[in-house]
Formats: C-alpha cells, structure tokens, sequence
C-alpha cells in the first residue's frame, strides 16, 4: 500500500512540477548601452538580456515609538 502511494504522489508531482515552475519564472528585458572603445575609437553599443521581477505589494511595517 505505501509503495502504491509513493508511486502515485511521484507520478503527481512529475506531472504537476513543471506548470508550477512557469508561475515564478521572471521576466526577460533586452537592455542596450552605448559605449565608446577607446581602443579602437568608435562607439559600440552593448546589449544585456536582465530579468524583471514583479514587485508585490505589501503592508507598511509601522515604526516603531
């Protein structure tokens, strides 16, 4: 009987694990800086791919008297 559960909950969760792995995933933003090479003299531009994360809203923390 506990191995049939074991199996059952591992075949669950390989089910289930990758539909929850999408609900905290980060969003992804290309962001583009213009730099100058003094090497070379000429200006390059210089791309970076950065992740967003969705700020929650919360309750104040009040101060403390």
């Amino acid at each position: 009987m506990r191995k049939e559960l074991a199996l059952i909950s591992m075949f669950l969760f390989l089910l289930l694990a990758p539909l929850s792995h999408g609900a905290f995933a980060a969003e992804e933003k290309k962001v583009c800086v213009k730099e100058f090479d003094n090497k070379t003299k000429k200006e390059k531009e210089v791309c970076k791919t950065i992740k967003v994360h969705k700020k929650l809203e919360g309750t104040k923390i009040p101060e403390k008297k």
